[in-house]
């Protein structure tokens, strides 16, 4: 599924036109939605004129600005920070109030933020959540996506399609799960900027030229990703078929295996899922 499934009658205004925001944008131009087709509401003024000049999308100064044409297919993406979503929609929902029909959809990607809270703040039932990643930012990041049950199946469409402009989606059937996706992929790229780090740093302690040893770790990271993806069988049939006995990869994964370092991660993810339970229950309070 491809954006260039969203028809002209959809549009999607985006509340907030940072890093991720900026990046399904471009993401949606690339993919055959048409600039008109998308507004932004940005209030810092050179965000918006730079947003403006590079894709052509009409910039909204402040919420109360917004002028949605209900005889389209509105769609709001929420790309704010989650501790402004409180205040910004409660603002919206004044707008929302004068909705013919079921109202826009709401798109949020703003970790934590329940559905029921965003109901609720909103005065609005048509809401999807979603977790993207900063790869999206290159194309290749993805998206853990949870509906309420009453969302119909062209609002999953709808949301999966915007989503899929940035890389890939998955969806999961209970809200909890979104806490573990956050963790996971939300989180993840983290690890592995600190996994590389990691790398590069051990190549330069053993004689390496810091350029050399970024180039070998980077390299072995895509090099094995791709390996991975191009394949059937599991990560732990991989790992062993590159472990000879005896052999220096085994010297380096005993010593992996002694320091607990798979249960290390394990437990760095679980705290994670945590912080993001946490963060649901404080932003939920208002």
């Amino acid at each position: 599924m491809n954006a260039q499934q969203i028809d002209r009658n959809t549009h999607i205004t985006f509340i907030g036109g940072g890093n991720m925001g900026r990046a399904l944008i471009s993401g949606l131009l690339a993919n055959g939605v048409q600039a008109n087709q998308l507004s932004v509401v940005e209030a810092n003024a050179s965000t918006g004129l730079q947003l403006h000049h590079d894709f052509g999308v009409q910039i909204i100064a402040a919420l109360e600005q917004i002028a949605f044409n209900f005889s389209k297919n509105n769609v709001v993406v929420m790309a704010i920070k989650p501790q402004d979503f409180n205040i910004v929609a409660k603002s919206l929902s004044a707008n929302l109030k004068h909705a013919t029909g079921p109202g826009p959809l709401i798109l949020s990607i703003a970790a934590g933020i329940r559905i029921k809270d965003m109901s609720r703040w909103l005065d609005h039932e048509r809401c999807i959540r979603a977790m993207p990643n900063t790869p999206a930012l290159i194309g290749k990041g993805i998206t853990g996506l949870f509906a309420d049950p009453a969302v119909n199946a062209a609002d999953r469409t709808l949301a999966e399609t915007i989503c899929n402009a940035v890389g890939q989606t998955v969806w999961v059937n209970e809200e909890k799960l979104m806490d573990a996706v956050t963790a996971v992929s939300g989180s993840g790229p983290a690890y592995v900027f600190a996994f590389l780090e990691a790398m590069q740093s051990s190549g330069e302690k053993l004689g390496l030229d810091a350029a050399t040893a970024r180039k070998l770790a980077y390299a072995t990271l895509e090099g094995a990703t791709q390996l991975a993806h191009n394949s059937d069988e599991h990560a732990g049939v991989l790992r062993e078929r590159v472990t000879s006995k005896g052999g220096t990869t085994a010297a380096a994964l005993d010593t992996l295996k002694q320091l607990d370092w798979h249960g290390a991660l394990e437990k760095a993810i679980d705290a994670a899922n945590q912080r993001g339970k946490t963060m649901g229950d404080e932003l939920g309070k208002n």
